[in-house]
């Protein structure tokens, strides 16, 4: 079996500001894909701090991403809200780069994943901001995200609840007192281990593998 192509897009979620490299989710989640038996590559991280929906959808041309890939992860959003950015301008951005995910795939919307904008609301960062009208917003430009993902049938993880524990868990939060810090991204991979091992299930030897693993 060849190694999987990674392909992770998004913001500063992505690339894991503030935490060492092997601590952001989309490392954790290959190391945790390898443990389970699937030969993973390292992702290729496409993502930049503050970048928006539009500024993504920039940063992909630019980079002239080349190739297909196995597994193509997208979260963004969390810079449209922060901005006051509108949410039909949202909606429209995103269905575009879900396409686009799709499109990295070889066209099988079975092979990417959609996670949540996480509510830095609750971080010490908010202090002082109106965290409810915070959360309110983070809830609406997810709801347009979760409709978009079903409707093309890609798999949704809803990692914003495990932010909002960061409320009474300090520890979730990274030193910058404002993004996740490793713990909180092992938290998300959790979420998303099983969902991504079941859209490769159907990989041969691996089967034999997750049995052996599994009991």
């Amino acid at each position: 079996m060849q190694p999987i192509r990674f392909l992770a897009l998004g913001d500063s979620y992505t690339i894991g500001e503030s935490v060492p490299i092997d601590a952001c989710w989309s490392v954790q989640l290959a190391a945790r894909l390898r443990a389970e038996g699937l030969p993973v590559d390292d992702p290729l991280i496409v993502a930049h701090t503050g970048w928006t929906t539009a500024e993504l959808q920039g940063g992909i041309t630019q980079i002239g991403i080349q190739g297909t890939y196995d597994l193509v992860s997208l979260l963004i959003g969390v810079n449209n809200q922060y901005r006051g950015g509108s949410q039909d301008v949202y909606r429209q951005e995103f269905r575009d780069l879900l396409a686009l995910a799709v499109q990295f795939t070889g066209g099988d919307p079975g092979r990417v994943i959609v996670l949540s904008i996480p509510d830095w609301g609750v971080s010490p960062f908010a202090q002082g901001r109106d965290q409810q009208k915070i959360a309110a917003e983070i809830d609406a430009f997810n709801a347009i995200n979760r409709k978009e993902t079903a409707e093309a049938g890609v798999a949704y993880i809803d990692v914003t609840p495990v932010t909002r524990q960061a409320s009474s868990t300090p520890a979730l939060i990274a030193e910058d007192g404002l993004h996740p810090s490793g713990q909180m991204y092992a938290a998300w991979v959790d979420l998303m281990l099983p969902v991504v091992l079941d859209l490769f299930k159907d990989q041969g030897p691996l089967d034999i593998q997750l049995a052996a693993n599994h009991g």
